[in-house]
């Protein structure tokens, strides 16, 4: 085909499918005219409300590859250079390599290149000169759109904002520039600055969801409101799920510096016993000083005491490298690793859950709006400590037959506790809940009156 009579450069990052929609907005065609340049192999995905994709990336043959080239009046290898999907493969493409015609495969882009965000539509219309949607691969680290103020959203969600509005917060720019000097601190320490970023990420936004229950918390609820243009009380659920990484950003970069520095993982290691082993305590120096490092002198207590999250797990890191404590095979013990169950739900799936309550049976409410949020957070934390204390039971199977079963023995009976106190709460919450009691003791595999005595006087007879 003949080339293109307008020069349609790609932006740094976008995705092959966000040039093709700009491209037909050049030429004033309507999209679905452009595509047929292109054999396509499978279909755009939608969500399941049947909207279509906005994170949808595309995959080219060679053939493919020089129709786009052609039309955007830019060489191949330009387009290699921006597009991060550029030259990728696709089975379906392998496949049918050498059928008629160019080919083309849908794909979803984060299973490609990783996130895929909203790009800015003021910075798009000053680089091409049309302010139209622009979809470009960002890490949550790069999302502050320092010239207009704005934070770019994740495009895999089904919702229709493409950016929150951060000309208040002058805090967002300033985290955004000290990242770059923590990912350079990173390289020099030998660690890839998305595997810091990434348990920084999950031990801020487990104290983002812990922070429900904190009176002294005010930084994160003003922020929130102002992400929501002034006031998110009218859809909160909604609205800390789409704002909760802007919220939480600054923290993350503070939380990625401490982790990162030396003296931090001193205080960790002096908090242990250093040469004589003891447990981490709740005054801890090092949780002390996280937490006056991201503004909160009052927070190293509570995040001391959090035995199942992220925070946890990267400290008994420390100290068992520090100790060269030998890991057990096929067992992670990577000081930059996060457990998949302790990994943040992204802003997608958070949504998800929103519209997709689990009714209870024998009951007309869900459980989000049924339990205050402080039980919901106070059983997920019961869980977590229970996982947690079952997983270092794993390495105390060692020393004398006595030792050995002391330690398991009163690990075991603390991990029990645990769980007494998580059925505990959870039958209590599903019974105010209004769900039969007959039914939550038969759940729960336990008697009726069983169930009157664990949920205590004035519970109610149950028949």
């Amino acid at each position: 085909m003949a080339s293109g009579i307008f020069c349609m450069p790609p932006l740094a990052g976008e995705t092959a499918f966000s040039l093709l929609g700009r491209v037909a907005a050049r030429y004033g065609l309507d999209e679905a005219a452009l595509l047929t340049h292109w054999q396509w192999r499978g279909h755009r995905l939608r969500h399941e409300s049947g909207a279509l994709r906005e994170d949808a990336e595309v995959l080219l043959d060679a053939a493919g590859q020089r129709v786009l080239a052609d039309l955007c009046g830019v060489g191949e290898e330009v387009l290699g250079r921006a597009l991060p999907a550029w030259g990728l493969d696709d089975e379906r493409l392998t496949a049918r390599a050498g059928g008629n015609g160019p080919q083309a495969a849908w794909r979803v882009g984060g299973a490609v290149a990783g996130p895929v965000a909203f790009g800015c539509r003021l910075c798009a219309a000053r680089r091409t000169g049309t302010p139209v949607r622009a979809m470009r691969y960002a890490q949550r680290w790069e999302r502050v759109c320092v010239r207009h103020r704005r934070w770019l959203l994740d495009a895999d969600a089904d919702q229709p904002l493409e950016f929150l509005d951060v000309s208040g917060l002058p805090e967002m720019a300033a985290a955004q520039r000290r990242w770059v000097r923590v990912a350079r601190r990173a390289v020099r320490a030998g660690v890839g600055p998305g595997e810091v970023f990434g348990v920084a990420w999950a031990v801020v936004c487990r104290w983002w969801d812990l922070a429900l229950e904190w009176p002294d918390e005010g930084v994160w609820p003003a922020r929130l409101h102002a992400l929501a243009g002034g006031d998110a009380s009218g859809d909160f659920w909604r609205w800390r799920a789409v704002a909760r990484d802007a919220a939480v950003f600054p923290e993350v970069v503070e939380v990625a510096a401490a982790l990162l520095d030396p003296v931090m993982a001193e205080l960790v290691w002096r908090d242990s016993g250093a040469g004589r082993p003891r447990a981490l305590p709740a005054d801890g120096a090092f949780c002390r000083r996280l937490g006056e490092r991201v503004g909160r002198e009052w927070l190293g207590p509570l995040a001391a005491v959090d035995f199942g999250g992220p925070l946890f797990a990267w400290m008994g890191a420390v100290v068992r490298r520090r100790r060269g404590v030998a890991v057990p095979p096929g067992h992670r013990d990577d000081l930059w690793w996060v457990r998949r169950e302790l990994q943040p739900a992204g802003m997608a799936a958070q949504l998800r859950a929103l519209t997709k309550e689990v009714r209870l049976p024998g009951s007309g409410t869900v459980w989000r709006s049924a339990v205050e949020p402080e039980r919901r957070m106070l059983i997920t934390n019961l869980l977590g400590d229970t996982e947690e204390q079952l997983i270092q039971l794993r390495g105390a199977q060692r020393g004398t037959s006595a030792e050995a079963a002391e330690r398991l023995l009163k690990g075991l009976g603390y991990s029990i506790g645990l769980l007494r106190e998580a059925v505990r709460e959870t039958v209590g919450a599903a019974v105010e809940a209004g769900v039969r009691p007959e039914d939550v003791a038969a759940w729960a595999g336990i008697s009726p009156g069983a169930l009157a005595e664990l949920l205590g006087p004035g519970s109610g007879t149950v028949r």
